[in-house]
């Protein structure tokens, strides 16, 4: 029998003790894969019916997750659409940004004053999922979890959620946008985690704008990428990811992804099955087109430009990499070839 308690007293004395989760329910089952119905749970993190009342609005709010049990994400279903939500993420933390139930958290977005400001995280903050354009639901690899509470560093997980527009709210209506968490409590073999790409710079007036960024991992791990995922605002045409190897100074590139960030901006299968190791090195490309006559710089709003490589991938066991991020200065400082790569592929910018 499934039985949900919450177990920290102190709970009852924090700002948003509804909204602080302590999954636990009791799964009986040997370590394995999660694959029938009846040993998937699913916990529903949404806004608790907010009013953002600008445009450029982000909004955070956090669960907590039970400390004494071990749990595995193996799916998210979106609850939102595009004319809600420009965007959501799931950040895990090991501490959330505020101790508040929903609070501003876009650096140079739009505030609400009734509201306090802080980051996603104040402490260990790594992506988990992301979410815009009407992309669908995410399941996982048989055998692959996110894990989180218990012995893992994810103690908290924030929900970000980005209202470009404001529109349908001026009636007074509240939302709920979110993310259904499919989760168990079963060990699973695979480790899940989100390797993250991007840049900064700026996209010139009239002209197509290469934004790049590229990585060495330095750890030693092996890693799977199984899926991808682009992000891009209006300018975006073509975003490309690459394993890159050099052999006799000779760069060999193989392809992690390609997609129009237009389309719906799911996970998508990766184009070739391949592994990540130390020494090898990840490469991401946007590629701008700008018909505007002015310059576009990289940020928050929809009106700026934002470009982004997200990596979904397993490890055998309990060790993800320790870096989470792959981010360069982007356009007109950073490039592949100031970065020394060579061989750059004729048709990284085409589909």
């Amino acid at each position: 029998m499934a039985v949900l308690s919450f177990v920290q007293r102190n709970l009852l004395r924090s700002k948003f003790f509804w909204h602080f989760v302590c999954f636990a329910f009791f799964i009986h089952g040997q370590q394995g894969f999660a694959q029938e119905q009846e040993e998937i749970e699913t916990f529903d993190l949404l806004m608790p019916n907010v009013l953002p009342k600008k445009a450029e609005t982000y909004f955070c709010t956090p669960i907590r997750i039970d400390s004494d049990t071990d749990y595995y994400l193996v799916g998210f279903v979106p609850n939102a659409t595009m004319e809600t939500a420009h965007h959501m993420l799931l950040y895990g933390c090991e501490e959330p940004g505020s101790d508040e139930e929903v609070w501003n958290c876009g650096e140079m977005a739009v505030k609400d004053p009734s509201l306090k400001s802080a980051e996603p995280c104040k402490k260990g903050a790594q992506v988990i999922y992301a979410w815009a354009h009407d992309a669908p639901a995410l399941q996982l690899p048989p055998g692959v979890g996110f894990h989180v509470g218990g012995r893992s560093k994810i103690q908290y997980i924030t929900l970000q959620v980005h209202y470009a527009s404001v529109d349908r709210f001026a009636g007074g209506l509240r939302d709920d946008s979110g993310v259904f968490l499919k989760y168990t409590t079963i060990r699973q073999p695979k480790s899940a985690g989100v390797l993250l790409m991007g840049t900064g710079g700026r996209v010139s007036a009239n002209s197509v704008e290469y934004m790049e960024t590229a990585c060495k991992i330095n750890e030693d791990k092996v890693i799977h990428p199984f899926a991808f995922r682009t992000h891009t605002h209006a300018l975006g045409r073509v975003v490309s990811g690459y394993k890159v190897s050099r052999v006799n100074r000779r760069d060999e590139w193989k392809l992690i992804g390609k997609q129009d960030p237009q389309l719906p901006q799911m996970f998508y299968p990766v184009a070739n099955n391949l592994t990540l190791s130390k020494g090898d090195t990840v490469a991401a490309r946007c590629t701008m087109v700008s018909n505007r006559n002015w310059v576009t710089r990289i940020g928050l709003t929809s009106d700026d430009e934002m470009c982004n490589f997200y990596i979904l991938y397993w490890t055998e066991g309990g060790e993800v990499l320790n870096t989470k991020h792959c981010f360069s200065m982007g356009p007109p400082i950073y490039n592949w070839s100031r970065n020394r790569l060579n061989n750059i592929p004729e048709d990284a910018s085409t589909l």
